[in-house]
C-alpha cells in the first residue's frame, strides 16, 4: 500500500453532489484513517451511496473535492486501489462462480495464475470452494453477496467501500459478514462501510452519522454515546438529528 504521509485512505473537503435542485450531499467533510473500519450510518436518503459512488468515481463530483489514498477522485490510478461492493450485486447469474471471479480479476490486469491462487483463497475465505462451478444464477441471495464480496477483493485493494452490504440477509450471514470485515482488517486493509442498522455501528472503530446529506456527528460508538447520554446509537442518532434540526431553524 501506498502511503501518502498522512495516515489518511480517504478525505473529502465540502464534497457536494446535486440533482437539479436537490442536493443529496451537502458539503461533506470526511476522514478515514488506513487500517480502520469507518461505518456510514443514517437513514434511507440520508446521502451514503451517493458518497460512496463520488468516491468509487462512479457519480460526478458537483463540488468539494475527495481524495483517496492521496489522489484526487477522479484518477485513473484510483480504480486499482479500491475494492467496490454495492447494495445489489453486480454479478453475471450466466455465469459460474469462478467465471466471476476470472471476470472481475481480468479487469484488474491480473495473469491467469494469479487469479487461481486468489480465487482458491477466496473461496476458502467466503466458505464457498465446493460452489466454484455452479451457475451465480442459481445461487441463494446470501451467497450471492459473499460472492460479491469475493469480487470486490479478488485485485487485493487496500480500499474496500461496501455500500449496505448486509441489507436483506439473514441475521446469521450478518454476523459471519462481520467476521469477514474484520479478518480484512487484520490484513491491514480498510473499509468504509454503509448501513442503517444501528447494531452494526458498535463493530466499527469509528462511525459518522449522516442524515439530509450532511455528517451530523463523528467519533467512536462510545464516545458518541458519552456525548448524547444516550443508552443505544439509535438514540443517540435520533439526539443528534433533532439537534441538526433545531440549529437550522435558528
Amino acid at each position: 500500500m501506498v502511503d501518502d504521509g498522512t495516515g489518511l485512505m480517504v478525505e473529502t473537503r465540502g464534497l457536494v453532489k446535486r440533482y437539479g435542485k436537490f442536493t443529496a450531499v451537502d458539503h461533506l467533510d470526511l476522514r478515514v484513517r488506513k487500517g480502520e473500519i469507518y461505518g456510514l450510518l443514517g437513514p434511507n436518503g440520508a446521502g451514503k451511496t451517493t458518497t460512496i459512488k463520488m468516491l468509487c468515481g462512479l457519480l460526478k463530483i458537483s463540488g468539494g473535492e475527495a481524495h483517496i489514498n492521496g489522489k484526487q477522485v477522479p484518477d485513473g490510478r484510483i480504480a486499482a486501489e479500491v475494492g467496490y461492493m454495492p447494495q445489489e450485486t453486480a454479478l453475471y447469474p450466466g455465469l459460474s462462480v469462478h467465471q466471476n471471479l476470472a471476470f472481475f480479476g481480468s479487469i484488474f490486469g491480473l495473469t491467469r495464475r494469479e487469479i487461481e491462487v486468489r480465487e482458491k483463497t477466496l473461496l476458502e475465505f467466503i466458505g464457498l470452494p465446493e460452489w466454484r462451478n455452479e451457475m451465480v444464477g442459481n445461487l441463494s441471495g446470501g451467497m450471492k453477496h459473499r460472492v460479491s464480496l469475493a469480487c470486490a477483493l479478488v485485485h487485493m485493494p487496500p480500499l474496500l467501500l461496501l455500500d449496505e452490504p448486509t441489507v436483506g440477509v439473514d441475521p446469521e450471514l450478518r454476523v459471519s459478514f462481520w467476521d469477514y470485515f474484520n479478518e480484512i482488517k487484520n490484513r491491514g486493509r480498510t473499509i468504509v462501510i454503509t448501513t442503517h442498522y444501528m447494531d452494526e455501528a458498535n463493530r466499527c472503530d469509528r462511525i459518522g452519522f449522516m442524515h439530509d446529506g450532511h455528517l451530523i456527528a463523528e467519533g467512536k460508538p462510545d464516545e458518541l454515546l458519552s456525548l448524547t447520554g444516550c443508552a443505544c446509537l439509535e438514540d443517540a442518532f435520533m439526539s443528534f438529528s433533532a439537534g441538526g434540526r433545531e440549529e437550522a431553524e435558528r
